[in-house]
């Protein structure tokens, strides 16, 4: 596919085939494809020929994706599933066999947390956690079976950033892959690969689609790796759908000015509540106030979608919190368009010990805030009068 310079035109004009009348891309909703003969359906299953044989395989409308964010993110490949955590499980078991063994960050979402806890284990591939940029840990904590580096930048929900460029740096001294989650900054604020990354996972259920309307997920990487991945997920099947992949295609067509408006709203919301008598901290990554401030302009375009703060009166006054506000949502989802407010201590985070809990930033009080494109005036507004009505 032709490749522009710009990211803006890359996310709008990259496009799969059609004919020569469609000026939008078209869905191909079929689960099959027919061969010209014999001779043609061999020379597909021996892949000495390109083509699609079934969507579980392949599928036009979900190549455009891959091939769309695969040029977003610089890599060479991209193969996408039917949700984020099809593609950083298949990130790893794709990968890795029994006896290797994970080195990851500790501040990880609370999925990714029970793979490495529940499910890996059964297959006797073991991990170990470290705190996200004390590089000696890092180094220590590899083992001659050590296969993987993983991380997520921005960190759920405690917005820890990765020096992705030191981390990387001793994965690569060490012969070992790097595996980042770039689900919350996006391509457009952030591309792990140029700082090292072999791996980078999506889940495009959040800012790529950005609405709240489809599932999805994404691994993009080098192309020998991808290559792998692609054998295990046509085997094993977490395929997206044609649909869900129209969908996240075209909704790549305006991520940049969404993720503009988010990032701007998210700073004003960040200042606000960083000043206010109710709010013990704010977190937010363009915030000065940020332990990582200097690494967020460095890494960053600007500081996304994400604002934590911690409301005085702990684990009750954060429940009551949420309780009062009018507008926000209360959901299990973040990067739409609507505002959506969430407690990690009682919901997403709840089946950690508090001692787990607080080693990665979550306190009892602690409020994630996925700041919407509604005005900013509406949103601090409907923060304002929760903060009072729970004291």
């Amino acid at each position: 596919m032709k490749t522009y310079k710009n990211f803006e035109t890359n996310a709008i004009r990259t496009q799969t085939e059609r004919s020569k009348r469609e000026h939008s891309s078209p869905m191909f909703m079929t689960s099959s494809f027919i061969f010209n003969d014999a001779e043609h359906a061999k020379a597909l299953f021996a892949d000495e020929v390109e083509g699609d044989i079934y969507s579980r395989f392949s599928n036009p409308t979900v190549r455009e994706f891959e091939e769309k964010m695969s040029i977003l993110e610089e890599t060479e490949d991209g193969f996408a599933t039917a949700s984020g955590m099809a593609a950083v499980y298949a990130s790893f078991v794709a990968l890795l066999k029994s006896g290797d063994h994970i080195v990851s960050s500790r501040a990880i979402f609370g999925s990714t947390h029970k793979v490495f806890t529940q499910i890996l284990t059964k297959f006797n591939i073991t991990s170990t956690y470290v705190d996200l940029n004390d590089f000696d840990a890092w180094e220590n904590a590899i083992q001659d079976n050590t296969k993987m580096f993983f991380c997520e930048s921005p960190s759920n929900p405690g917005l820890e950033l990765a020096d992705m460029k030191k981390i990387g740096e001793i994965a690569k001294k060490n012969n070992l892959l790097f595996n980042v989650d770039n689900c919350f900054a996006t391509p457009y604020l952030q591309r792990p690969a140029y700082y090292g990354a072999d791996l980078i996972t999506h889940s495009a259920t959040k800012f790529i689609d950005g609405q709240g309307r489809v599932v999805g997920g994404v691994v993009l990487g080098k192309k020998e790796l991808i290559s792998e991945i692609r054998t295990f997920c046509r085997s094993t099947g977490p395929s997206l759908s044609p649909f869900n992949a129209w969908v996240l295609s075209k909704s790549l067509e305006t991520l940049s000015v969404r993720m503009e408006k988010h990032c701007d709203n998210a700073l004003r919301l960040a200042k606000y509540l960083e000043l206010h008598p109710e709010v013990e901290s704010a977190r937010y990554p363009f915030l000065p106030s940020h332990p990582q401030y200097e690494l967020a302009k460095k890494q960053m375009r600007l500081g996304g979608g994400l604002v934590t703060f911690i409301v005085k009166g702990g684990y009750e006054r954060g429940k009551t919190f949420l309780n009062n506000l009018k507008m926000f949502s209360h959901t299990a989802n973040l990067g739409d368009t609507r505002t959506i407010a969430t407690h990690p201590a009682s919901t997403t985070h709840a089946k950690l010990t508090e001692k787990e809990r607080q080693a990665v930033g979550i306190e009892p009080g602690l409020i994630r805030v996925s700041v919407g494109l509604e005005h900013i005036e509406d949103i601090i507004a409907d923060i304002e009068q929760a903060l009072d009505k729970s004291k």
